[in-house]
């Protein structure tokens, strides 16, 4: 049931990329959000002065725009509970570590502030510090996590919340910040887990409910591509990457969204609209998934395929236009013939130049190898001869009637139709393979297909 009390977040780190795990992340939050009818709040960690620079932010802002994940609260939104941005929330840090003094729950050593947990106090011998160490006695802390259940971890050791040179720890402002932000629900990688209890003990220091904990999954490697986690240098890792080769953002949110989710009925292929409607926390699954690049590739081919002629228009002119296969006055009639016959065959968008650019010029290129298999298999010419010669007295260039042309001239000269459609289509196209022949013909049109025939006839 809707609940517009939920109020998720999505806390990344600008640092130039945006990794498939942190859009999966995003993606989630984003998810539960629209389920609930709750608030999707966006809130920037950039306290790394080096790392976080405009450029990250704009990497960061435009890859969750194109997935289609529009925040609620943040930058250039809502700012209800702002500022979104950690380093302009000081004086919010301030404000809650006084809370913690006068509580008596932080103290200073080493020009460090600790927060101080509650507990008998004992010596104990610490192997990683090969030292004594003072540890804490207490109760541990406990969470019931939505995908991992009960998980109970011990803290035994007072931990730093403020830095010796003033920042503010990671543990410090992000409880600091949900508590302020009214954060409901914390949706995370499986790797904070050992952050959270520290994180809950903070919490009842400052006397704050706690939110509700889901941990999902790690995104690995490929099982090809060996073991952990997928870093920024695996191919795959970075929304940009999908972005660059023209993957339709649609079916890279699917496919995401399959990564440590399925509905019940293990449907892939799946609407965002519906996706909306059967997501929900339960769904998540509590192993690691790895990344299947070949999923990805299948999802986006379905998408590509299933385009609208006027969206796949729209989409494709920019590309084919980019890379010097059509000129802007390209006739949109003629754009949407080709690409609804070339759709059906094409894998990405990123094939639509090599695929289809014949259809656009005159100086195509010959696949050498495809030309030289022809030859092979006896002298083509004739055969080309006879269908231009078919092809110049015939009115109709309909497909049904092109292919009654073929067949006619197959049974005269008692050859295969094979044998004019591999010789036509290497030379209308310079290519061995492609959409349907008869298709082809029709859409390239009498006047071209004859200047072509009588061009190779003439080489």
């Amino acid at each position: 049931m809707p609940d517009s009390s939920v109020r998720v977040r999505f806390a990344p780190s600008p640092t130039g990329f945006f990794h498939i795990g942190s859009a999966r992340t995003a993606l989630f939050n984003w998810l539960y959000a629209r389920h609930t009818g709750g608030a999707f709040i966006l809130r920037i960690e950039d306290t790394d002065k080096a790392r976080n620079t405009p450029e990250a932010l704009r990497v960061l802002f435009e890859g969750m725009r194109w997935l289609g994940m529009n925040w609620d609260e943040g930058p250039e939104a809502n700012d209800k509970y702002g500022p979104y941005f950690q380093s302009m929330r000081g004086h919010i840090y301030q404000e809650y570590l006084q809370k913690l003094r006068d509580s008596g729950r932080a103290y200073e050593k080493d020009g460090a502030i600790y927060f101080k947990l509650l507990g008998d106090r004992y010596q104990a011998w610490d192997d990683h510090k090969q030292k004594h160490v003072e540890k804490v006695r207490g109760v541990a802390p406990v969470i019931m996590d939505a995908v991992r259940g009960r998980v109970e971890r011990e803290v035994d050791e007072d931990f730093v919340i403020f830095r010796a040179n003033g920042d503010p720890t990671f543990h410090f402002v992000n409880v600091v910040d949900d508590i302020t932000m009214h954060v409901t629900h914390v949706i995370r990688g499986e790797d904070h887990l050992s952050n959270t209890p520290r994180h809950v003990v903070l919490f009842e220091a400052f006397g704050a409910p706690l939110p509700n904990y889901a941990h999902i999954p790690l995104i690995l490697k490929p099982a090809s591509m060996g073991t952990g986690k997928m870093s920024k240098r695996d191919k795959g890792a970075l929304i940009e990457e999908y972005q660059q080769k023209h993957y339709l953002p649609e079916a890279v949110r699917n496919a995401l969204c399959l990564l440590g989710w399925s509905p019940k009925d293990d449907r892939e292929i799946m609407p965002i609209e519906e996706i909306i409607r059967v997501f929900d926390l339960p769904g998540i699954i509590s192993h690691n998934s790895h990344f299947d690049d070949k999923k990805m590739a299948h999802i986006n081919t379905h998408y590509v395929r299933a385009l609208p002629a006027g969206n796949l228009a729209w989409i494709a002119r920019p590309i084919l236009t980019e890379t010097g296969v059509v000129k802007d006055d390209v006739a949109e009639d003629y754009l949407q013939a080709v690409l609804k016959l070339c759709q059906e065959k094409i894998r990405a968008l990123d094939e639509l130049a090599h695929f289809c650019g014949y259809f656009f010029r005159e100086d195509y290129p010959m696949d050498a190898a495809a030309r030289e298999k022809l030859l092979k298999n006896g002298d083509p010419l004739p055969r080309l001869r006879e269908l231009k010669t078919s092809l110049a007295a015939q009115a109709d260039f309909s497909e049904l009637e092109l292919e009654k042309v073929v067949q006619g001239l197959a049974v005269q000269h008692s050859v295969k139709t094979a044998d004019y459609i591999h010789s036509a289509r290497l030379a209308l196209s310079g290519m061995a393979v492609g959409p349907s022949f008869y298709g082809m013909l029709h859409v390239l049109g009498k006047e071209r297909v004859l200047s072509r025939l009588e061009r190779f006839l003439q080489s």
